[in-house]
């Protein structure tokens, strides 16, 4: 159960050049609404975050640490890939072989994502985002399963895997080898302190965990910034933080 100071997934930010045209990519994607006061998208199945797009000038490098798996289980792999070329993906090569069912796509500004095909056993009782998989180590999945009081769901040969206790996408590490970091992430957790929380005593706890408070220019914010036993950004956001912001500040 989670435990009554436990911060929760806000949101999953993604750093865009574009942010109103990447908004809109994935909410013709997923079939999601946009919000009013930000740009971002809200779920409208058990998700249980917000996806954000801050903008950056920076342009992308190297392979995202994170990406979707969308699942086949509500609609035909190919409705999908068709839906998502006709909002601006296209198909990449990330090594992927022939004979493997998933297809791999990029979005308008290079994120990757896959759709996975049909009668995938692990992504069987998830929605249509199945899985945030990631690069990362056994140590960086304790991390978060701890962090916000997800069961691990998944944990053999230095793989891991947590899901909430109510439903939503898998967050996933492949293990080792990992690739080496290459600059600040492209996207980024918010995490949100319960309504009344205590904010530092939430950062507090994530330190305790193994997380460490980094400066990256965020300058004088009511956010703080940190990262993961693996070094990957996040924030960790006011009490009843009405907006999500930029781990970039």
């Amino acid at each position: 159960m989670r435990t009554a100071m436990t911060s929760h997934l806000f949101a999953l930010c993604f750093d865009a050049n574009e942010p109103v045209r990447l908004a809109r990519f994935w909410a013709g994607v997923l079939g999601w609404e946009m919000a009013d006061d930000e740009i971002a998208i809200l779920p409208n199945d058990d998700t249980g975050f917000r996806i954000r797009f801050a903008p950056t000038e920076e342009p992308k490098a190297g392979p995202n640490q994170t990406h979707f798996d969308l699942t086949s289980n509500l609609e035909p792999q190919q409705v999908i890939v068709e839906r998502a070329l006709g909002l601006g993906a296209r198909h990449i090569d990330v090594g992927q072989l022939p004979e493997e069912g998933h297809v791999v796509l990029a979005d308008p500004e290079g994120n990757e994502f896959c759709v996975i095909e049909a009668g995938n056993n692990f992504l069987a009782d998830c929605g249509f985002i199945g899985a945030l998989s990631s690069d990362g180590t056994q140590e960086v999945g304790y991390f978060w399963s701890k962090a916000l009081d997800w069961p691990l769901v998944w944990d053999q040969d230095e793989e891991t895997a947590i899901r909430s206790p109510h439903g939503g996408p898998k967050i996933t590490w492949g293990g080792p080898p990992v690739s080496p970091k290459l600059g600040k992430n492209r996207l980024h957790f918010d995490l949100a302190p319960p309504a009344g929380g205590d904010q530092q005593a939430e950062v507090d706890r994530l330190i305790s965990l193994g997380a460490k408070r980094i400066d990256i220019g965020q300058g004088d914010v009511d956010w703080v910034v940190m990262a993961d036993p693996d070094g990957n950004e996040f924030c960790v956001l006011a009490p009843q933080h009405s907006a999500t912001p930029s781990a970039k500040g």
